[in-house]
């Protein structure tokens, strides 16, 4: 999955011990979405989604 820079960005503010398990959520959302990359709108939209 591909992931843009400024989405890549806010991804390591997450903390390095959940990172992997944001990262994998995000990109299992993005796939529902038939989505090939993950940019800084889809990102925040996700994170909104987890609370």
């Amino acid at each position: 999955m591909d992931w843009t820079p400024a989405a890549e960005a806010k991804l390591k503010e997450v903390p390095f011990f959940v990172r992997p398990a944001v990262r994998r959520k995000i990109e299992a959302m993005a796939a529902e979405s038939k989505r090939s990359s993950i940019d800084l709108d889809f990102y925040e939209q996700a994170k909104a989604k987890f609370g």
